[in-house]
């Protein structure tokens, strides 16, 4: 699955090439390059794959600023842990401006935490902060791991899975929150991406073997705030429509009917 992170980068590399972007990733085009994705050309495919293609795109740019947003938030309400779950190609380490003493814990598996390394010891990038990879599949035990990396559940902690709930079966999502929840001060920040409802039969009926949307198994749940709320955390929902407009990006189509909660999470744990 780390093959998706570099598409990712490359999503990220094409975005911080616009006058108008919104958010700039000096990164991303060193990791597209290195897994065979730069110089960036257009896929084959119909019409119809080319828009799903275009909506996902346009999916990662508006979820990486509203992440990179929360994050700011977290750092200014004195916030000095970070972890990405499932961290692929995130630089956020390198590009983002971080209160000194912040430490960002970077949670992935060996295969893409490695590519990313290599990337990076080529790019001779550095960190704005105290970076530690932390190796480990999140199918096993990732809290120990971390915790064995220096992570102190009795501090608050932003919490990052990006992209990530989607590739998960709900009972591995709600082992996931129950993790995290445990090991979350009051006060601890949580952003999340969640698979709208309606997105595995929009884009994964017809999606291409071994493709990203061929890979997607949970969509989020009905009502998300109550879900949080469940496990201890006061959240807010946002949808994609709402955020692009913010960010000056508005969406032209109009909404669909069935167009229910936002999959952008951002929550405090109370």
């Amino acid at each position: 699955m780390w093959a998706t992170a570099v598409g990712v980068a490359r999503v990220r590399a094409l975005e911080s090439e616009r006058e108008d972007a919104l958010f700039r990733d000096p990164l991303a085009r060193a990791f597209a390059a290195a897994g065979g994705l730069w110089p960036s050309s257009p896929p084959p495919g119909d019409e119809a794959a080319r828009r799903r293609r275009l909506a996902v795109s346009f999916s990662i740019v508006i979820r990486t600023r509203f992440l990179d947003d929360l994050l700011r938030q977290a750092a200014a309400s004195g916030v000095r842990q970070v972890v990405l779950l499932g961290a692929g190609m995130d630089s956020r380490a390198f590009r983002m401006e971080w209160p000194q003493g912040t430490r960002l814990f970077e949670v992935d598996t060996a295969v893409p935490l490695d590519f990313k390394a290599a990337v990076l010891r080529q790019e001779r990038a550095v960190a704005r902060c105290e970076r530690i990879p932390v190796a480990v599949d999140l199918r096993e035990d990732w809290p120990g791991a971390l915790a064995a990396a220096g992570h102190d559940p009795a501090a608050p902690t932003v919490w990052i899975a990006e992209g990530l709930l989607i590739y998960l079966p709900e009972d591995a999502v709600d082992l996931l929150l129950a993790r995290i929840s445990a090991r979350s001060a009051v006060g601890s920040r949580m952003g999340l991406t969640l698979g709208s409802r309606g997105v595995l039969e929009r884009f994964g009926a017809d999606a291409a073997p071994g493709s990203a949307a061929s890979l997607w198994v949970s969509e989020m749940p009905d009502d998300p705030v109550a879900w949080l709320a469940g496990h201890g955390w006061e959240a807010d929902s946002h949808t994609l429509r709402e955020r692009a407009a913010a960010y000056g990006r508005p969406i032209s189509s109009p909404p669909r009917r069935d167009e229910g909660p936002g999959g952008l999470i951002a929550a405090v744990r109370r």
